[in-house]
């Protein structure tokens, strides 16, 4: 960094002597020195997840100066912004260069219709970014002004003398951590008016700069070097144009890990997981643009003239609004904040929906879907798309916005969340909701339910057991963290965090317990599991899906030699429905004595337990395996429990 610092603060030297050795030896523009104050208007905070995080503006307020002829050449300067990070505006080429978004206006151009010369010009862009544009120096044609010395902003014309407006907008052409504007006209303002640059529409690849800092945000830094026919004298040539920060703090919650593979489930089941995404300050969410009216997608569409004051502050995803060309427009992001979830390992026989907008919980929808109130809504609000790159397009009618309708509700209910279904390939899938309304005022979080359904079907072992799981995010996502023409805006890093827990899916189950077995002292115990999930009870609802698993048996106690060491676990092997195993204690464990846990990965097990001396000649007693409650639901069907094997222990 201090390297970094060294090296801009030499250039902007050795520009600033460049400058006032062409002055001295009578170059181009007369012998003028204008005195300049560097600000930045706002200094805000940038996500640490994004790659093409705004920067604050820049303006270079500069007085002074020699009035010049009318008619003499304007001097030109190109002005270079190094940032301590790579530039990542979006590149519009011209000519097979990298001009940018990024834009130099001179005298805030626009940014007043009833006051001030310079504010009250029309936005008119040079055409040439590697080079500017020839600009002559003239009365204010407009007659508000008399003098060169006070005209706010340069006149152009192929010949000296003209009166036609001269251009006021410079595309940057980017390269690497720098910014340069070329070609950019210094007419002095002299002693009684003040010349405006306005540096705007910088985007920088923040993630670089994340979590560097023990305060948790580090500085943005920009150095500006100046080179050309003339100086500017920059008071302060290092700034600090915005601090990143970590912005998105994202969680599933209330994640289901039991359910049962032998119990189908319907949207009315209930939501499987809640995906929450809280901002961690409150700019972080943001609409497409500033809306305009209160009405639906204002937030999103760009209805001209939109965004094009300078210096005002949009709190959304674009900034400065300026069309290049008829296809390019600088400034303007192709959408909202999107929040992405993408789902993984889900079973192919498991249908999966999200709510098509941020919801109370499970079972609630919002109240409403409400309308943007200027840049402020008392209800934040997102809708779900049909993909994370689609852009929101320009389009100044309803429709146009890539909203996917809900399909059905999450249950019967009027007020229950409607839902859509996420298309899914090798088990993977994902779903992105846009933020329509947000309160940059303070931090939101927005949540969106997930319901899985499925049929069981355990003869055929589906669904899959195992665990399901999502990444949560900022879409879409990238690794580029250069300058593009291409790759969307606004773009990010994809979610560092492990993945979160979804659902599970479990084997249905029966736990026995045996409470005494043993094979010592002349006595063996006969041990048997009935699969009984084959009956006759087949008749309409009461269908008893058949299912097949093996049952593992651990051991508590000892054996006649270890006394205090039980054997090592054993398993029946698969046990089908409508069958039973059987085995003795003293085969599967010798000289055993104690009890046992028998856990089956089937339902409907039942278990038997028959002691007696050798031959059964003098002593025997058998029992039934106590059913217990499986732990892991906290629930049990009443026909896999019959009352002498519970009620007779």
């Amino acid at each position: 960094m201090v390297s970094f610092r060294r090296f801009a603060l030499a250039l902007a030297v050795l520009a600033l002597f460049v400058g006032m050795a062409s002055a001295q030896t009578g170059g181009v523009g007369n012998n003028t020195t204008l005195q300049c104050q560097t600000n930045v208007t706002v200094t805000p905070t940038l996500r640490g997840e994004g790659l093409t995080e705004q920067t604050g503006d820049i303006t270079i307020s500069c007085t002074g100066g020699t009035p010049m002829t009318i008619g003499a050449t304007i001097p030109l300067v190109n002005i270079t912004v190094f940032y301590n990070s790579t530039v990542t505006s979006r590149l519009l080429q011209a000519n097979g260069t990298n001009a940018s978004e990024a834009l130099l206006i001179v005298d805030e151009a626009g940014a007043s219709t009833t006051s001030g010369f310079g504010p009250t010009l029309t936005q008119k862009l040079c055409s040439n970014p590697l080079a500017g544009c020839l600009l002559y120096a003239a009365n204010d044609p407009s007659g508000m002004l008399q003098t060169p010395s006070l005209v706010s902003l340069p006149v152009q014309s192929i010949a000296a003398g003209a009166t036609s407006q001269g251009t006021n907008i410079y595309q940057g052409v980017v390269n690497g951590n720098s910014v340069t504007f070329f070609g950019i006209p210094a007419l002095p303002p002299t002693t009684t008016g003040t010349r405006v640059y306005r540096i705007t529409n910088v985007r920088v690849n923040a993630t670089t700069l994340a979590g560097g800092s023990s305060s948790g945000a580090t500085a943005v830094q920009a150095s500006i070097s100046i080179s050309g026919a003339t100086s500017l004298l920059i008071s302060q040539s290092q700034l600090n144009v915005g601090f990143v920060q970590t912005s998105l703090n994202a969680n599933a919650t209330g994640a289901l890990t039991n359910l049962q593979q032998c119990t189908s489930r319907s949207l009315s089941s209930g939501a499987v997981a809640l995906l929450s995404f809280t901002e961690n300050f409150g700019t972080a969410f943001k609409t497409r643009v500033v809306p305009s009216a209160n009405t639906l997608y204002s937030g999103q569409r760009q209805d001209p003239p939109a965004q094009n004051v300078p210096g005002t502050i949009y709190n959304s995803e674009s900034n400065f609004v300026f069309p290049i060309t008829t296809a390019q427009t600088a400034g303007l992001a192709d959408y909202g904040t999107r929040l992405k979830a993408v789902f993984s390992n889900i079973p192919s026989t498991v249908n999966l929906y999200v709510s098509v907008q941020n919801v109370q919980n499970g079972s609630l929808a919002l109240a409403s879907a409400p309308s943007p109130v200027g840049n402020q809504s008392q209800q934040s609000y997102a809708q779900l798309v049909s993909s994370d790159t689609g852009s929101d397009g320009n389009a100044g009618y309803q429709g146009f916005f890539p909203v996917v309708l809900a399909t059905a509700n999450a249950a019967t209910l009027g007020s229950s969340p409607t839902v859509a279904q996420v298309s899914l390939t090798a088990g993977t899938g994902t779903a992105v909701w846009e933020v329509i309304n947000t309160n940059p005022n303070t931090n939101e979080t927005l949540v969106f339910a997930v319901y899985a359904t499925y049929t069981a079907n355990v003869s055929q072992s589906q669904p899959t057991i195992g665990t399901s799981t999502v990444n949560l995010s900022y879409g879409p996502n990238a690794t580029s963290g250069a300058a593009s023409s291409t790759l969307p805006e606004p773009r990010f890093l994809p979610d560092a965090a492990a993945a979160r827990t979804l659902f599970t899916i479990v084997l249905c189950r029966t736990i026995l317990l045996y409470p005494y077995i043993t094979n010592q002292a002349g006595f063996d115990t006969g041990l048997t599991i009935a699969n009984t999930s084959a009956d006759p009870f087949t008749v309409g609802t009461n269908v008893t899906p058949t299912q097949a698993g093996s049952c593992t048996f651990t051991y508590y106690g000892g054996t006649t030699t270890a006394p205090t060491t039980p054997p090592a676990p054993t398993s029946t092997g698969n046990i089908a429905a409508g069958t039973v195993w059987a085995g003795l204690a003293s085969t599967i464990v010798p000289a055993f004595q104690g009890y046992a846990w028998a856990v089956c990965n089937f339902q409907y097990a039942h278990g038997f337990a028959f002691i007696s001396d050798l031959g059964a000649r003098n002593l025997a007693m058998g029992y039934l395996a106590v059913v217990i409650t499986d732990p892991g639901t906290s629930t049990r069907s009443a026909t896999n429990v019959t009352t002498s094997e519970n009620g007779g222990h």
